[in-house]
C-alpha cells in the first residue's frame, strides 16, 4: 500500500503542510508507504492544450505528454493506491500551482466519448484537504467552497472516490501585529489555533488512515 500527497501551498510547515503530514502519519499507522511532494519545489506549467492525451492511437493517449517537472510525479501518482491533495483556498480557488497540477493530472483521464468515461486503468482512493483563512460564515457568504465540489465530482468520476476535509478560520501569520488585520478577531483565531486546529489534525490523521483501506 502506498499513498502520495501533493502540497499545493507555498509554505512547507504551515497549516496545509501540517495537515498533510498528519494524514500521512495516519496512513503510515496502517502500514502504508508514504510520500509528500511540495508542488512549489517543481517547475511546470498547466495544461498546454496540445491534446496529445486525446489523440487516437497516440503514444501519450490518456496521459500527459508534457515533459517538465511534473512528468515523474504524475507517473508515480497513477502507480499508488491513494492520492491526497492539499491546498489553501486563495480568492475562492486552490492555489495556481495546485490548479495547474490538477489540469495535468485529471484532464488526460477524461475521455471525449459520450459518457465522458474515465481512462484511469483502475480505481484509486483520493482525498483533498483544504484550508481557509476565512471563517465558516464568510465562506458561505462568498461561496469559497464551491470549486471544491467540482474537485469532488471530477475525482470521483475518474478514480472512483474522493473524501474532503475543510479546515476553516486558520491562523495565517506568526505575528498578527505586523499586518493589517483589523477585520479579524486575533484573540479568537489564536484560541482556535490552540483548541480547534489539533482536532483538525486528528481528522487529517483519520482521513489518511481511511484512504489506505481497500476499496469496496
Amino acid at each position: 500500500m502506498k499513498i502520495i500527497a501533493f502540497n499545493g501551498s507555498p509554505r512547507k510547515k504551515w497549516n496545509t503542510a501540517t495537515l498533510l503530514q498528519h494524514a500521512l502519519q495516519g496512513a503510515a499507522a496502517q502500514g502504508a508507504e508514504t510520500e509528500l511532494i511540495h508542488l512549489y519545489d517543481l517547475t511546470y506549467t498547466g495544461c498546454t492544450s496540445c491534446f496529445a492525451c486525446k489523440r487516437k492511437g497516440g503514444k501519450s493517449y490518456a496521459r500527459c505528454a508534457v515533459q517538465d517537472g511534473l512528468a515523474q510525479p504524475l507517473a508515480r501518482a497513477v502507480e499508488v493506491d491513494a492520492i491526497l491533495i492539499g491546498s489553501p483556498i486563495y480568492i475562492g480557488a486552490a492555489t495556481g500551482m495546485m490548479q495547474a497540477f490538477l489540469e495535468r493530472l485529471l484532464f488526460p483521464f477524461i475521455a471525449y466519448d459520450a459518457a465522458h468515461s474515465s481512462l484511469c486503468p483502475r480505481p484509486i482512493r483520493t482525498g483533498g484537504i483544504y484550508t481557509f483563512g476565512a471563517d465558516d460564515a464568510r465562506i458561505q457568504q462568498m461561496g469559497f467552497d464551491q470549486p471544491i465540489t467540482v474537485h469532488e465530482r471530477v475525482f470521483t468520476r475518474i478514480f472512483g472516490s474522493f473524501e474532503r476535509l475543510l479546515v476553516t478560520d486558520t491562523y495565517q501569520f506568526d505575528d498578527y501585529a505586523k499586518y493589517e488585520a483589523s477585520g479579524m478577531d486575533v484573540a479568537q483565531k489564536t484560541q482556535r489555533r490552540q483548541e480547534v486546529f489539533p482536532q483538525d489534525c486528528r481528522k487529517a490523521f483519520e482521513l489518511g488512515a481511511r484512504l489506505c483501506q481497500p476499496m469496496g
